[in-house]
């Protein structure tokens, strides 16, 4: 029996996990600027998110200023109702650091499993007894707060002791966590256990998180939201701890197709921009991996490149203009065949030119591909001066025609 979809969104957690994330030291960036914040922010509000979750103040005066300048700058921007969330350790000072910043919510977070009772120094009942004491403590003294716990690593932990913890403070938070921290999670594990909790815990929220450290981040986060989870963590572009986690726009891709009501909240055409946003900010293109991109618009090979010009649904199955990617690239190179040459020279330098001809430039073509390297040259620069020694003439459009041309290559 389908079980019924009950998502009701995101925490976005880019100003937090993906600050941790390694692309953060390979551009050199380290940490985003209060502007940079406000604007990353700002664009995912647009986009249709309203949770959101930074560090705790008590991680450094810079998360703490950054904090109260964008809790302002969001009361000011945005009308709808926005929760900012602490990250914060069971631990009194994170809590209490994050209620004075005037956070609205609270994301704690501590270990269960064997390895944490090695890494804490506690055992698994003093363990139990601190969450427990914090969680009533802390529900007693700031009812009105959203409040989540999460026994981290919890698809190492076995479920006896998950259940031990949360049987126990059940009544005192809105939502459980389950966070998949070293990404060793696989979707038949994360359906077993995302029913077994939500039988347990029908009237608790679920959050779920899942790092990507076997490539299995984006299927785990649907399959999750498939079997019962309310809430899911993300970032643009997936980014965080080591391979990062699920991305925000991959994640909405999907759920679009998987049933068109679970987005519609959203304004999907953001999503785009919203990655591109990224890129400025860190000086680099969208990743090759992420599925709301120009790249997977982006056709090389010479059988795609004619199957996309006469019906482009043969090697692009979504439509992600509904995603607001609005172009699409068809590359010159070593592998490009002559029906796009045809084309590139026909459509795009208006020469009068017959498929014999093309076949013959494309055969040349492809004898000189290494100039391209040798010279340095553009793939474009070098066909340019194959179609030279055929004299072929040109279709003389008028520039104020040419201007308002449109390139079809939708195959409609």
């Amino acid at each position: 029996m389908k079980r019924k979809i009950n998502f009701k969104g995101f925490i976005d957690t880019t100003l937090r996990e993906g600050q941790a994330s390694p692309l953060m030291f390979d551009t050199r960036k380290y940490f985003f600027s209060p502007e940079e914040k406000k604007k990353i922010i700002e664009a995912l509000i647009r986009l249709g998110l309203s949770h959101f979750e930074f560090y705790s103040p008590v991680v450094g005066k810079k998360e703490r200023e950054d904090f109260l300048a964008i809790k302002e700058y969001v009361r000011k921007m945005s009308p709808k109702k926005v929760v900012l969330i602490a990250h914060c350790r069971c631990h009194p000072d994170d809590i209490n650091q994050a209620v004075k910043a005037g956070f609205g919510g609270l994301n704690l977070y501590m270990g269960l499993s064997a390895e944490a009772e090695k890494n804490y120094g506690k055992s698994f009942l003093e363990t139990l007894k601190l969450i427990k004491d914090l969680v009533v403590s802390t529900r007693k003294k700031y009812p009105y707060l959203w409040l989540r716990y999460s026994g981290e690593d919890a698809f190492r932990t076995p479920l006896k002791r998950i259940f031990r913890v949360y049987d126990e403070i059940a009544p005192y938070v809105d939502t459980f966590g389950t966070p998949d921290t070293t990404g060793i999670a696989t979707p038949d594990l994360v359906k077993k256990r995302i029913r077994s909790l939500k039988k347990r815990y029908p009237k608790n929220n679920l959050e779920c998180h899942f790092h990507n450290d076997s490539g299995y981040a984006l299927i785990n986060t649907i399959t999750a939201i498939e079997n019962g989870a309310e809430y899911i963590d993300s970032t643009i572009w997936g980014m965080g701890e080591r391979s990062g986690i699920s991305s925000i726009t991959g994640t909405l891709l999907n759920l679009y197709y998987l049933d068109s009501n679970l987005t519609k909240n959203y304004n999907l055409d953001l999503c785009y921009p919203v990655n591109v946003l990224m890129g400025s900010i860190l000086k680099m293109q969208v990743p090759y991996n992420e599925p709301v991109s120009l790249t997977n618009r982006t056709h090389i090979a010479g059988v795609h490149q004619k199957a996309v010009l006469n019906v482009k649904k043969s090697y692009e199955v979504y439509s992600l203009e509904k995603f607001g990617v609005t172009k699409k690239q068809l590359l010159l190179g070593p592998l490009t065949g002559w029906n796009f040459i045809y084309y590139y020279l026909k459509e795009m330098c208006d020469f009068i030119i017959s498929p014999e001809e093309a076949k013959k430039i494309t055969s040349e073509f492809k004898e000189r591909v290494e100039e391209i390297r040798e010279n340095q040259i553009k793939p474009e620069e070098l066909l340019d001066q194959i179609a030279e020694k055929y004299s072929l003439a040109k279709i003389d459009i008028p520039r104020e025609h040419k201007e308002r041309r449109i390139e079809n290559l939708n195959g409609n």
